[in-house]
């Protein structure tokens, strides 16, 4: 995460370009001094095998490039990695800017829908710093959201945020969206796996592909954490969108575009047919490259260009 060539290919708006400058992040997040290592190519870094540091991290570059405090998420939860995290927000942007002339739509005026925004409320915090948007933030954990309301709380965003419970754990917008609400668009960081041992044997890989098998230590399942819920649902990741693709149809009035990631590139053909039955209007698959990881958000929307311009005059 700390080389350039792993970061090269961020969105030219991320502020995550080029190497991190430990001494910084340290004079803002003092605790991150205790996790810095040096790499095997003689290089400041951090141990991403322990969650405690990539915790420690995340609060360091919250602090430092978006000016959030008191960043902190319960042992467990998602830890994001924010890099990634600010290429989606910034992929949305663009995404947006194909409707308004070119031009990004910014401020509070734009509400944007984060669908289990976990403890970490990651995008909203990400949004409403780079594009002043305004977010409805969702989740079903009552504590994962308790703990996001404190870090609003620390960074006077309650009321450019607000954090809503979903009741049903079925459902993605009824019972959060409002009648009378409209938002630009809807992102989402689906729980991609469909059982434990799945979500236990991915992280396995990706050690391997880190190099980080080591005989000697005791490796961490998920350096990242992630309760049940954000990491692994009953037909994982296809069976998670192809619903939320069921549902938005009820909800097409309300949302300029529907988005979701999706971590799987064999999925997107199958998602495709399954919002071709539903009507969706434009589809488009919108790539992320990090490094050597290739990622992808599906967005989705159920109007015309036409009418697409015409919302976003009218906001």
């Amino acid at each position: 995460m700390n080389t350039p060539s792993a970061r090269a290919l961020l969105h030219p708006r991320n502020r995550h370009q080029g190497r991190y400058d430990f001494a910084a992040l340290i004079a803002v997040e003092p605790r991150l001094k205790a996790f810095v290592i040096i790499n095997p190519y003689g290089k400041e870094s951090i141990d991403f095998a322990n969650p405690a540091a990539v915790r420690v991290f995340n609060a360091a570059l919250l602090k430092q490039l978006y000016g959030i405090k008191n960043w902190r998420i319960p042992e467990g939860y998602l830890c994001p990695p924010v890099p990634g995290r600010a290429d989606y927000i910034h992929g949305l942007a663009d995404l947006l800017s194909t409707d308004g002339q070119g031009e990004i739509p910014r401020g509070a005026d734009f509400t944007v829908l984060d669908v289990g925004t976990g403890a970490n409320c990651i995008y909203p915090l990400l949004g409403h710093h780079d594009y002043g948007w305004r977010f409805i933030a969702s989740d079903i954990d009552p504590k994962a959201l308790a703990s996001a309301a404190e870090t609003l709380s620390a960074n006077d965003l309650d009321k450019m945020i607000e954090l809503r419970l979903q009741a049903d754990k079925s459902a993605f917008f009824k019972g959060i969206l409002r009648a009378d609400e409209r938002v630009i668009c809807t992102l989402c960081n689906p729980p991609f796996h469909s059982s434990a041992s799945e979500a236990a044997s991915g992280s396995q890989r990706k050690w391997r592909n880190l190099g980080k098998q080591a005989p000697q230590r005791q490796l961490p399942a998920l350096n990242f954490g992630g309760k049940s819920n954000e990491l692994w649902c009953k037909g994982g990741e296809l069976t998670f969108v192809r619903n939320m693709i069921k549902e938005s149809k009820d909800y097409a009035e309300q949302v300029l575009w529907f988005t979701t990631l999706v971590s799987k590139s064999a999925h997107i053909r199958l998602l495709q047919r399954v919002l071709k039955q539903v009507g969706a209007m434009d589809v488009r698959v919108c790539s992320m490259a990090q490094g050597q990881k290739q990622s992808r958000f599906l967005a989705w929307t159920f109007h015309t260009a036409e009418q697409r311009q015409a919302w976003l005059l009218k906001v």
